[in-house]
């Protein structure tokens, strides 16, 4: 259900079980004192193996136990000293989230919805910001990714129980038994998250962090373990959109052989469009109507919710709508990520959503170009577009609404991390020094080929950067290597 419909809705008092009381506490202690690198581990655990449901109500504000465990982060972020400038990707994060609670305040004007965005904010921006301060390199991307599997695991073992018992073992702690919904005959699991769909999207999207734990991670056993467990959790959820998500992950994938070939299959694409465009006798976002794996999935639905969002441009573009309901059958339920980023936050919205993606796609290419003719540094890239591929192709048939959203704050994340010694023309665009191609993106930011150990690609390449330094060619990299 989107968010036009949570104002003033949720639990009227405090529902924590004693259980997760306890967890929280070690996890903010935890927090507060471990070593940087290691608190990512609490809170990723505390964010995905609590369930929504488990929150403390201070007048009238829902304080959920992830929102705590983002509150104790940013206190240990407001102690330390962290000076990382903002990127591109940082930037077009922030203005998302700042539009679509402007949006929202202004479309309703009403105190219910004041809080209820601040709290949007404080998960948005607190968490994605908390994530930036703890995953700054590789060593920090495959720790969380680890940390990932193991999690992927517990749920994956509860969400097997659930199909064959019938019962949520997450929806213990709140101290009822929820019995999973049963379609056609199919039992859909939804373990610790708020519907199937989001429940196997989780796991769907993992699968290429699995695969890159396993090609470049060098840590086998884990990434085994993850890959099971995201298979797992997608099959047991027994959604089309989740199983698409999968696939579009392994598709991501297998495309590495064509590689160099993308701008091709890109402007393929645009072309099978138009092709569509033409040959059918409704617009070809109908397509989607035809996409499904479940006999019983609402495809139809969905192809009819971006049917009604385009016919009602007009009704949304400013600062989206609230009228959404009465559009059609079922237009209320916004299960799509694209068509809620417009109804919820308007135009602006929509477009920093698009560029996020974007920015996200490009920087992953420009650094993978930086290091072609490297196999395994490449593939680090790859399998990192693939994992980006997953949700933008599960967006087409889900809104993320509960913690799931962490998880794709976390693959930016990742993404930031991973492709920053190649971005360095962003906070240096100086002339490449004398003897260095400008062709090449890094020798363009006066940076070697071969990448910093701190941004996880090579072991020796600092040398090049801490030279400039000390020549006094660039100030600006003398001020990054000083935050780092």
């Amino acid at each position: 259900m989107g968010p036009n419909f949570r104002f003033g809705g949720g639990a009227t008092e405090s529902v924590i079980h004693p259980i997760v009381l306890v967890a929280m506490l070690i996890a903010i202690v935890l927090i507060l004192l471990l070593p940087r690198r290691y608190v990512i581990i609490p809170v990723l655990a505390m964010t995905f193996l609590v369930p929504l449901s488990q929150q403390l109500v201070v007048l009238g504000v829902h304080l959920f136990v992830a929102r705590i465990i983002i509150l104790a982060g940013l206190a240990r972020l407001a102690a330390t000293k962290f000076g990382s400038r903002l990127n591109s990707l940082d930037k077009a994060f922030a203005l998302w989230a700042v539009f679509r609670a402007l949006a929202s305040i202004l479309l309703f004007l009403q105190v219910g919805a004041f809080i209820n965005q601040a709290g949007f904010l404080l998960d948005a921006l607190g968490g994605y910001f908390l994530l930036r301060y703890l995953i700054r390199d590789q060593e920090d991307i495959f720790r969380a990714i680890k940390t990932l599997s193991a999690i992927a695991l517990i749920i994956g073992a509860c969400m097997v129980y659930e199909r064959a018992h019938l019962v949520n073992v997450f929806s213990l702690l709140s101290g009822k038994t929820i019995v999973p919904e049963v379609r056609d005959g199919v039992v859909r699991s939804i373990g610790p998250f708020e519907h199937e769909i989001l429940a196997g999207v989780f796991g769907a999207t993992l699968l290429p962090l699995f695969l890159l734990l396993w090609k470049v991670g060098k840590s086998r056993l884990l990434a085994f373990v993850g890959l099971v467990a995201a298979t797992v959790i997608t099959v047991t959820s027994a959604s089309s959109t989740s199983l698409l998500a999968y696939v579009a992950g392994l598709f991501a994938v297998c495309l590495w052989p064509l590689r160099k070939e993308m701008r091709f299959l890109r402007w393929g694409i645009v072309l099978g469009i138009v092709c569509l465009q033409l040959v059918m006798k409704v617009p070809f976002w109908w397509a989607i109507q035809h996409v499904h794996v479940m006999d019983a999935s609402s495809s139809w639905h969905r192809a009819q919710l971006v049917d009604e969002f385009i016919r009602h441009f007009f009704n949304w573009c400013l600062i989206g709508t609230k009228d959404n309901a009465s559009w059609g059958f079922q237009t209320w339920d916004l299960c799509n990520q694209y068509v809620a980023e417009g109804e919820t936050g308007g135009l602006a919205t929509l477009i920093c959503f698009i560029a996020l993606i974007v920015i996200s796609f490009k920087r992953l290419g420009i650094a993978r170009k930086a290091v072609e003719g490297d196999r395994k540094k490449e593939l680090y890239f790859w399998f990192l577009g693939a994992a980006l591929f997953a949700h933008v192709t599960a967006y087409l048939g889900i809104s993320y609404f509960d913690q799931t959203r962490v998880a794709w704050f976390a693959l930016l994340v990742f993404i930031c991390a991973a492709t920053a010694p190649a971005m360095v023309h962003e906070l240096a665009p100086e002339p490449a020094p004398a003897g260095l191609s400008p062709s090449r993106p890094l020798a363009r930011a006066g940076w070697s080929l071969r990448a910093s150990p701190r941004a996880g690609l090579a072991p020796d390449t600092r040398k090049p950067l801490d030279s400039q330094m000390q020549a006094g060619r660039s100030p600006a990299l003398r001020k990054m290597l000083r935050d780092k």
